[in-house]
Formats: C-alpha cells, sequence, structure tokens
C-alpha cells in the first residue's frame, strides 16, 4: 500500500506518499480499506517532531478515517469484511489502509456520505470526552471554546448548544464569528481586537491554545468553574495564580485523547455512539468540512491548515 511518510522532522514539504508494508489486523482489530482521513493539529506537531507517539504507534499521521472493512482479526465481533465504518486511531490514518481497534469503530451516521464521515472520530470524541465526561458540562451553564472555527471548535459549539449551554466562542474573523453564530453559537468574539475576559465569567472553558491563555482563562472562570487544556498552540509555559484557583475552586485539566488506553478510548467511542450520533442524524450537529485534496497532497493539506485560513475540518482522499 501507500501511506504519507516523515521523511524527518520538518515543514510540510517533509511528506512523503510512498509505498510501505501492509498492515495486518492483530487479536481485536480490523483493516480498514481508507476512503478518506482528516487533518488534525497534532499531525503538524507530529510532522515537526513534537508530538512522541505512544509504544506500538503507526509511524504515519492521521488520527481518524473512514472506509470499508477489508480484513477482521481474531476475537473481534459485530463487524465483517465490507462493512461501511469511520475510526478513532492512534496514528496511520494518512494511508491506503489501517489496522485499528474495533472498540474504536463507528458506523457512518445516516445522511453522511464515507468520505465526509472521516472528519468526525477525532473531533466528535475530544470534544464529548472533555466537555461531557471531564469538564461535566451543564445545561445553562456558560461554556467558552476557544478557536471555534477550527475541527474541534465548530464541533464543541455545536454540541455545547445541543446540551443546552450558552456558548462563547473566540474566533480570528468577521467571517468566522458569523458562521460560528450559524453553528449556535450565542457570542463570537474577535480575539484581534476583543478581550474574551470581559464576557465572562464562564462555567467551562475548553482551551485548544495554551500557553498564554491560561492566566486569562483562570480568571475569567466562575466559582467552580472547570478550564480543560487541550492544545499547546501558543506555547508550553505559562504562570497559574493559585489563590484565584483555590478561591474560586477552580479545577484545571490537561488531556489528550491520542495516549488513552485502548480501553479508555473503546468507551468513549461508546457514548458518542449513543449520545452524538443521534445529534448528528437530527441535524442538531452539522459536520463542517471546508475542502478535500488528494492524501497524495498531504503537504499542501499541511501548509493550508498552517494559514489557519480554514474553517472546519480538511479532508484527505484516497481516489
Amino acid at each position: 500500500m501507500k501511506a504519507v511518510l516523515i521523511r524527518e522532522p520538518g515543514g510540510p514539504e517533509v511528506l512523503e506518499w510512498t509505498e510501505v508494508e501492509d498492515p495486518q489486523p492483530a487479536d481485536g482489530e480490523v483493516v480498514i480499506d481508507v476512503a478518506a482521513s482528516a487533518l488534525n493539529r497534532a499531525d503538524l506537531m507530529q510532522r515537526m517532531g513534537l508530538y512522541p507517539l505512544p509504544p506500538g504507534t503507526s509511524p504515519y499521521p492521521g488520527l481518524e478515517v473512514s472506509g470499508r472493512i477489508s480484513a477482521v482479526g481474531q476475537g473481534v465481533t459485530g463487524w465483517q469484511v465490507g462493512d461501511e465504518v469511520c475510526a478513532l486511531l492512534t496514528g496511520g490514518g494518512y494511508a491506503q489502509k489501517v489496522a485499528v481497534p474495533a472498540g474504536q469503530l463507528l458506523t457512518v451516521p445516516k445522511g453522511i456520505s464515507l468520505v465526509e464521515a472521516a472528519a468526525l472520530p477525532e473531533a466528535v470524541a475530544t470534544v464529548w470526552s472533555n466537555i461531557v465526561i471531564t469538564a461535566r458540562l451543564q445545561e445553562g451553564e456558560s461554556f467558552l471554546v476557544h478557536g471555534g472555527a477550527g475541527g474541534v471548535g465548530t464541533m464543541a459549539i455545536q454540541i455545547a448548544k445541543a446540551l443546552q449551554a450558552r456558548v462563547i466562542t473566540t474566533v480570528g474573523s468577521p467571517e468566522k464569528a458569523a458562521r460560528a453564530r450559524e453553528l449556535g453559537a450565542d457570542l463570537a468574539i474577535d480575539y484581534r481586537t476583543q478581550d474574551f475576559t470581559a464576557y465572562g465569567p464562564y462555567d467551562v472553558i475548553l482551551d485548544v491554545i495554551g500557553g498564554q491563555y491560561l492566566e486569562r482563562n483562570i480568571r475569567s472562570l466562575a466559582a467552580d468553574g472547570r478550564l480543560v487544556v487541550i492544545g499547546l498552540q501558543n506555547g508550553l509555559e505559562a504562570q497559574l495564580n493559585l489563590a484565584e484557583m483555590v478561591f474560586k475552586r477552580i479545577s484545571v485539566h490537561g488531556t489528550t485523547l491520542r495516549t488513552r488506553s485502548a480501553q479508555q478510548k473503546a468507551a468513549i467511542i461508546a457514548e458518542v455512539r449513543s449520545q452524538v450520533w443521534p445529534m448528528i442524524e437530527n441535524g442538531a450537529v452539522q459536520l463542517v468540512i471546508d475542502q478535500t485534496l488528494p492524501m497524495a497532497d498531504a503537504a499542501q493539506a499541511h501548509r493550508l491548515m498552517e494559514t489557519g485560513q480554514h474553517l472546519g475540518k480538511i479532508v484527505l482522499i484516497n481516489d
């Protein structure tokens, strides 16, 4: 098969579409003939050498795919060759085939094409695991998501709104603000000209930025507020006001989906299947895709993501 190989840490030019060995299903796994994969910020970090791979992970980037099952390993039940699926991965999605634990498989939601479904698993599992399982977002609470125009942000806006929270997001342009409001945001803040702390307090904040946002996040949380940090685009270090955190009884969580165990991922996927798939199928949650490119053009897709001009997900397709 062919896959996107990272020749060495560096810019998009280090990505190479090349021949590699086909994957074989281990016990409890299936092999998927990949129809499409989708970009995530972690792919860029991996390409630059800033995201160490969990032990035993495929070296190829890609945290989600859609396609058809072509082989089934020992011990797998409920799935068979030919089933159309999408899947959450630990890696290996930028390829023509990938092996994945059966617990991380999802059926393709009704009304979503096989290619489009590639853009769902990582964003949906990230949002659900962090704002519901970790932060316990409740009806009527105030929820802020930074980066509301990205794949995670567009999904977080809609899921939080479906849970009947008051939804606020930060974005980088009037056009993105308008789209965020269309998706359900009650308020879209242009971070270039407005300070999000002026519109708090917030009960839950989902932060894909990190770095110096930490101090302002803490300052703008309500009493008993919950901050979940899942991204490090703005840097790895920041100061934390412990007094403010203690007196307001604030909790701060740092999480990543990729390094969770197969059992933890399977539990998250089970909740996504039962709780979020109905939201997608009844139209409460829409899939937002900026554009699709051939898998062989992964370098160009990475360049597009680095500009920050996209809105929603960028999808790579196998012709």
